[in-house]
């Protein structure tokens, strides 16, 4: 393959580039993943969904403890969204799993259990963009389809000088008309593991192992010096900051939660009751929006929590309430949890490193 030009395709064709690539991934790729080897379109959605936006290695515990409670999509389908959402707690991004869940059930009752089939198809589902729709197709059917996710898109723009903001809708569609035109006309799914492969353990984001590349010689970022310019980042904007306070209402080991509206952030699961930033006054805040008072008051350690878009900071508040026959309601909407069950209950990870906090002996007298 010699070396192209930027923005354009290799001079001995887009064929020489997928098998080149599906060389590599025979003698170099990942081969022991546990959603690798089979056809269960099932799997391989979980597992898709799974490793958006997060690492193989955080993924791999959930995904086999989600199999166990889950085996099969009729299981998914037919669980409680609280339970999905507890197992899904500390992996993040908990949009997936609210929409793996719709998805289960929609299949459930409008395919008749069976998962769709097409690309096109599939892609119809909650949850699942065109790019995640072509890879489920790809490895369960054998679809000739063409992927377009973060680790492709890095590939892309490096091997073939790609420039601009992946992220724009102008550069996003010369990268897809790119990635359609490298398809091999046959062995579609090991071409799709090979991208994926080359991206998460050759062309990294920060220190990419070039020397181990198929494609060193060709790379026009790497021949031109602009491997760290590509692909080109998202425009900075400052990071918007905000502030919670968050009330830690504890009674004989047992903690006050409420749950979170379906969407939005941390939607649908367990959470601490957010104290009002112009709430002066903590005590008759807890009495009038609780229907508890509250004997002692002490702060927590605070914590920093980074999502995607925005920083928030957490101030925790513990309030030891003075007596407990007069409890807030139990109906769904608000709910006391043991402290000693916090494991498994659908937390979001900042929530759950605060209660881990009070499980300290010392802090419950034992």
């Amino acid at each position: 393959m010699n070396t192209p030009k930027p923005d354009t395709t290799p001079d001995t064709g887009p064929q020489d580039f997928a098998h080149r690539l599906i060389r590599w991934q025979r003698a170099h790729g990942r081969h022991d993943l546990p959603w690798q080897g089979g056809s269960d379109p099932y799997r391989i959605w979980l597992s898709e969904i799974m490793l958006q936006q997060t690492q193989v290695d955080t993924v791999i515990p959930y995904y086999q403890r989600f199999l166990e409670r889950f085996p099969a999509l009729a299981d998914l389908a037919a669980a409680p969204v609280e339970d999905v959402m507890a197992l899904w707690s500390g992996l993040g991004y908990y949009a997936r799993a609210r929409n793996l869940h719709r998805a289960a059930v929609e299949i459930a009752s409008r395919h008749g259990g069976s998962f769709p089939r097409s690309a096109a198809a599939i892609a119809e589902l909650p949850g699942i963009g065109r790019s995640t729709a072509a890879a489920i197709a790809a490895f369960a059917y054998g679809e000739r389809a063409a992927i377009l996710d973060g680790n492709v898109k890095r590939v892309l723009c490096r091997a073939f000088g790609i420039d601009g903001f992946p992220g724009e809708k102008a550069v996003e569609n010369r990268l897809w008309a790119l990635a359609e035109s490298l398809l091999p006309a046959t062995g579609v799914g090991r071409y799709i593991q090979a991208q994926m492969d080359l991206g998460a353990t050759v062309c990294t984001r920060g220190k990419p192992a070039c020397v181990r590349c198929p494609f060193e010689a060709d790379c026009v970022a790497r021949s031109t010096g602009r491997i760290a310019e590509l692909p080109v980042a998202r425009p900075k904007k400052a990071v918007p900051r905000r502030q919670s306070r968050m009330a830690v209402v504890v009674s004989n080991g047992r903690v006050l939660l409420e749950r979170r509206p379906p969407s939005g952030i941390w939607g649908g699961l367990l959470a601490l009751p957010e104290i009002p930033q112009d709430a002066t006054n903590i005590g008759s805040w807890m009495h009038g929006t609780l229907g508890l008072r509250a004997a002692t008051m002490a702060p927590l350690p605070p914590l920093t929590h980074v999502f995607t878009h925005f920083v928030l900071e957490i101030a925790p508040l513990r309030i030891d309430i003075e007596d407990d026959t007069a409890l807030a309601r139990d109906d769904g909407a608000q709910c006391w949890l043991a402290l000693a069950d916090i494991a498994g209950a659908a937390l979001p990870t900042p929530v759950r490193r605060i209660l881990e906090g009070l499980v300290a002996p010392d802090l419950f007298g034992g």
